[in-house]
């Protein structure tokens, strides 16, 4: 019996089944490999104390870095490749090369470092998941991360400047694309009818980018005009991440779940609520009971009264 496979990665939103483009890479190769994965979200319980994430555990190994979570799954004999060429194992290679050094960069400024997107969605998305005082710490430590790594790859002369690298990456990021689009054309995965790696490495960058809701949406928009590959996105999404076993969305549950606590604390404030009232009821002053006023009858009404009570 294979030993259990757990992913330690960030969840999802937006109808994706996470937003992190690496967690997003490792769990679209499991599924393309048939990988047993036990996947754990992280969440506002993580005890953990770096962003550095995703990371499969087995019982005698920890390995973190999608590559190497890749290659220690084909170790495994869950290999998405094999039927793969040799020249399609070349092309592989190359193109996620391209997209590590022409697409990921854009990324990394579309999340992290374009200052509308990061304070009003990527650092509330990542903070309501991680612990106090984490939430507070790690998004700028990831942001300030991200930023140090375009500035590494891309800040070389005679780009000094921020604005001119942000210029740069995201002219490359478009001509990325553009290739990719015209790589893929009309099949549904970019070497045939079987996904692959690659398939795993373009889903992952593209689909948060395609489907996260930014206020700054350059690169996003577009993305959107190459209509193949938000096809390509939404395809994978359809055949591999559409249910749970309970029949809702990743992004659904979530969605079930919020509106649950809602209703919890609307519920919780009605019921404190109603006790406060009632302390103020019991504490107030209390005055007696109001007697009806009594009609006194005439000695004829009476007896004319008595005499139908008696009467059957």
């Amino acid at each position: 019996m294979a030993a259990p496979l757990e992913l330690r990665c960030w969840g999802g939103g937006w109808g994706l089944p996470s937003v992190h483009s690496e967690s997003l890479v490792v769990m679209a190769y499991a599924k393309f490999s048939g990988a047993p994965l036990k996947v754990n979200v992280i969440d506002n319980t993580w005890r953990g104390s770096r962003g550095d994430v995703p990371v499969l555990t087995t019982e005698d190994n920890i390995v973190s870095q999608p590559a190497k979570i890749l290659n220690f799954l084909r170790k495994q004999k869950y290999n998405a490749d094999y039927e793969l060429s040799a020249k399609q194992g070349a092309d592989t290679l190359a193109y996620i090369a391209l997209l590590e050094e022409k697409l990921l960069p854009a990324v990394l400024h579309t999340f992290w470092v374009e200052s509308d997107n990061y304070f009003t969605v990527t650092k509330p998305w990542f903070a309501s998941r991680m612990p106090f005082p984490l939430s507070l710490i790690l998004p700028g430590r990831m942001s300030k991360g991200a930023l140090n790594r375009i500035l590494l790859t891309r800040g070389e002369p005679p780009l000094y400047h921020l604005r001119d690298v942000e210029a740069q990456i995201y002219r490359d990021a478009k001509e990325c694309l553009n290739l990719l689009s015209n790589r893929l054309g009309t099949s549904q995965f970019f070497f045939g009818d079987t996904p692959s790696t690659l398939d795993a490495y373009v889903f992952g960058f593209l689909a948060p980018l395609y489907k996260v809701c930014f206020p700054k949406v350059q690169l996003q928009e577009h993305l959107k005009q190459l209509s193949n590959l938000c096809r390509f996105c939404d395809d994978i999404l359809n055949s591999y991440f559409r249910l749970s076993l309970g029949g809702i969305s990743p992004a659904g549950q979530e969605t079930v779940d919020a509106n649950l606590q809602k209703l919890t604390q609307l519920v919780n404030k009605e019921s404190n609520l109603i006790e406060k009232m009632d302390d103020n009821l019991r504490q107030s002053p209390q005055l007696p009971p109001r007697k009806l006023p009594t009609l006194k009858l005439t000695p004829a009404e009476e007896g004319s009264n008595s005499s139908q009570r008696l009467s059957p």
